[in-house]
């Protein structure tokens, strides 16, 4: 168990994937001792008091079946903006929510989840069923050629040290020597960060007859990953919500693995790498 651990965050809108963003909450947070807050966003002012009691009560019943009992935040807003502005001002160490996929779309859906994301500083873990038994154990890292990846790595190293895990890199299939130079850069970033720090990876190709997003997600359920750890895209736009960014199609995936987005911070290290020392 760590000292001075960071909070883990769960978005609670009283639904099941809530409850399942909960339960991996408790997984992690039995291993470090971090506390957890469950923080909903109230549509009107005048049902915050309803609201956090009802929570309260909530968190109570949690400590009975989880022994663990978290602190509760009730906050009127939009869930676009309030999300992320308390996990900033928690310092979470990262955000676990419960996505509805695709469809649904009152709900947080894969296509809303992304502009949820994207309002923080702190990494999102998006999930759509219980914990699995091994955690994430088998990890699948996509890596292009653009340098925001290189952030990531140190996340890496923080879930290999906590849980285990079996690091899987992934690279497209490229052709064109600008991208390709940018996807070799990254790797060898990567293989040098992770050989410094004794983690267990290998690399692979991916085939190229699809799109990178979608290869990633096959190679996800060929090797049972329990975790895809991707970094968002900076100035998105309002048509990536609409009409779908390669990290809404995989933080949606219909396969439901859990998905780590981390949205890069130009000159700031990540929760992670500080957790890790560096």
């Amino acid at each position: 168990m760590e000292k001075n651990a960071k909070p883990l965050m769960v978005p609670w809108d009283f639904t099941k994937v809530a409850e399942y963003a909960l339960e991996h909450a408790v997984k992690i947070a039995k291993i470090d001792g971090n506390p957890v807050y469950l923080a909903h966003i109230a549509k009107k002012k005048e049902e915050v008091a309803k609201l956090k009691a009802t929570l309260d009560a909530y968190a109570g019943e949690a400590y009975n079946k989880y022994n663990l009992k978290p602190q509760t935040v009730v906050r009127y807003g939009s869930i676009f903006n309030s999300i992320g502005e308390i996990a900033d001002e928690l310092d979470a160490e990262m955000v676990i929510m419960g996505t509805h996929g695709i469809k649904g779309m009152q709900k947080i859906t894969g296509s809303w989840a992304l502009k949820v994301i994207v309002s923080s500083k702190v990494p999102f873990v998006t999930v759509q069923a219980p914990p699995s038994d091994t955690n994430f154990r088998h990890i699948v890292f996509p890596v292009d050629f653009r340098r925001e990846d290189k952030e990531k790595v140190n996340w890496l190293v923080y879930l290999y040290k906590h849980f285990n895990s079996r690091i899987h890199i992934l690279k497209p299939d490229k052709t064109d020597k600008r991208l390709l130079r940018g996807v070799n850069t990254n790797i060898l970033f990567t293989k040098k960060i992770l050989d410094q720090k004794k983690v267990e990876y290998d690399i692979i190709t991916a085939p190229g007859k699809k799109s990178f997003a979608k290869e990633t997600i096959d190679y996800a359920v060929e090797v049972k990953a329990d975790l895809i750890v991707i970094m968002t895209t900076k100035n998105i736009g309002l048509a990536d919500y609409v009409m779908g960014a390669d990290e809404q199609y995989i933080i949606a995936n219909s396969a439901g693995i859990p998905v780590m987005s981390i949205n890069p911070r130009i000159g700031v290290t990540t929760g992670g790498f500080a957790a890790m020392g560096g």
